[in-house]
């Protein structure tokens, strides 16, 4: 091998795998996920999608020691930011959440079991069985829920732009709403689905997008915006209310 096939390999090289890291911030563990980017040229720390962690991304040779030391000088600006995010929803019976955009009410009901029901006439979310399980007999529901309105949109959107995906899941995905892998698989947010209906709607564009433009040139948001008239208006609603998502 000459030195240039050497060099090429070097660059061409897989990154190691981001690292997820707790650190003690004011007395809170607070998690930290250090990620390598081949073209960073400098540490830069962001808050995730859900508020309560965030992302330090680092060159690619850098050194780990050095980027956690950066994440502690920073630790006065994370308890800021940290200050500044919704408190968490209590999931008890009476309590409110957001719902396909609008305010729902849980509500228990005496048999100790049942499947989770909607009424949307009364904007009840109806969870039956036992107080301790229903945080997360909800959350199951709420993740059906998205995973089947998910499912028919990116259909939806796949048959508008004539391609196909190969497998749609729904996690708690921390700083992506959604994201598109080279394989055809697509992976989305549970949470998408508190949001108005036309927000999950503009992602499951954005994804199936990607099927054909894995970028964010011109070509790609041609394509969103000629799919999904209400792009911007779903841009502007994440970038408002998204993090208010992560409080459920």
């Amino acid at each position: 091998m000459n030195l240039l096939q050497k060099l090429l390999a070097r660059t061409r090289s897989p990154l190691p795998p981001s690292q997820v890291l707790v650190f003690q911030i004011h007395g809170c563990p607070v998690s930290i996920t250090f990620k390598r980017h081949a073209s960073a040229r400098r540490f830069t720390l962001r808050a995730a999608r859900d508020g309560a962690s965030f992302v330090l991304t680092l060159p690619k040779r850098a050194s780990l020691e050095e980027a956690k030391r950066f994440a502690l000088k920073s630790e006065g600006w994370i308890a800021r930011v940290l200050a500044k995010q919704p408190t968490r929803a209590v999931i008890v019976p009476g309590a409110s959440i957001p719902f396909r955009g609008e305010t729902f009410r849980i509500s228990d009901t005496p048999p100790t079991r049942g499947v989770v029901t909607c009424d949307t006439d009364q904007k009840l979310i109806i969870v039956p069985g036992r107080p301790e399980h229903l945080p997360r007999r909800l959350r199951d529901f709420l993740k059906k829920e998205a995973l089947r309105a998910l499912d028919q949109a990116t259909r939806h959107y796949a048959l508008a732009m004539g391609t196909a995906f190969k497998r749609l899941t729904v996690r708690d995905q921390k700083s992506r709403w959604g994201s598109c892998s080279s394989d055809g698989s697509l992976s989305y947010s549970w949470r998408l689905i508190l949001a108005p209906p036309f927000v999950l709607d503009y992602v499951a564009a954005h994804e199936v997008a990607h099927l054909l433009e894995m970028n964010h040139g011109p070509r790609f948001w041609r394509l969103v915006l000629k799919h999904c008239a209400r792009t911007r208006d779903a841009k502007a609603w994440l970038k408002t209310h998204g993090p208010s998502l992560h409080s459920v």
